[in-house]
């Protein structure tokens, strides 16, 4: 969102966000053009295209406004399937429904809000932790430069967050400075239990951070512990 200001104030020009995956080829919605745009939506349907949230305990159920499940896409842009791959076409195309993996809700007039990947959701002592959320409350910390959450085997909750930190330049954050700043910004259950900090997080090959090499590390971890 702060982005999305300073370019309007910078340049003039602004911002109209969307949301799409290959399988739309790309779009699925977009901000109304003669409308502001809704902050921290990505925008409603495009023309011919259907958009369900989907209850993320049996992919079916329609869930109501303002709760969370997964993105569920229909129109005439979505893919016919993966080529040579039937299993993984069966499991993403469901009655002529794309399930994207992807977390959010909508709101009473049609916005798409995106929560988090469903692969990357926490349960933490039976509650849906979503590590973006997590994510966004550490980047409010003015010593944190990025910042990435995944789940990780706790012996009391199950399972627990843990971030993984790069700090600003000259900049210096202990754990518990962490936990007393997201203090009035999480739920309990949602805090992180640990963190580390790099000088360079895992990224993809065009920026963006990389969770899955930090999880296989943890992964590595746990196994070599409980040899």
């Amino acid at each position: 969102i702060e982005v999305q200001e300073r370019f309007a104030q910078v340049t003039g020009v602004r911002l109209y966000e969307g949301y799409g995956l290959t399988e739309t080829s790309p779009a699925a919605t977009g901000q109304i053009r003669n409308a502001p745009p809704r902050q921290g939506s990505c925008g409603v349907p495009l023309p011919a295209t259907d958009i369900e949230i989907r209850s993320l305990e049996d992919g079916t159920t329609a869930m109501a406004t303002g709760d969370i499940g997964e993105v569920c896409i229909k129109g005439p842009q979505v893919m016919k399937g993966y080529w040579h791959r039937p299993d993984e076409t069966a499991e993403t195309l469901r009655d002529g429904w794309l399930h994207t993996g992807d977390t959010g809700y909508m709101d009473e007039d049609g916005y798409l809000f995106l929560v988090d990947r469903t692969k990357d959701l926490i349960i933490s002592s039976g509650f849906n932790v979503y590590p973006r959320h997590v994510e966004e409350a550490i980047y409010q910390h003015p010593a944190i430069g990025a910042v990435t959450v995944i789940g990780i085997p706790d012996d009391y909750r199950g399972e627990a967050a843990k971030a993984f930190v790069e700090l600003r330049d000259g900049a210096s954050l202990r754990f518990d400075e962490l936990l007393e700043f997201l203090g009035d910004k999480l739920a309990k259950y949602e805090l992180p239990v640990a963190m580390e900090v790099r000088e360079d997080l895992p990224r993809t090959p065009v920026g963006k951070l990389s969770k899955k090499e930090l999880v296989a590390e943890e992964k590595a971890k746990a196994e070599a512990a409980a040899q």
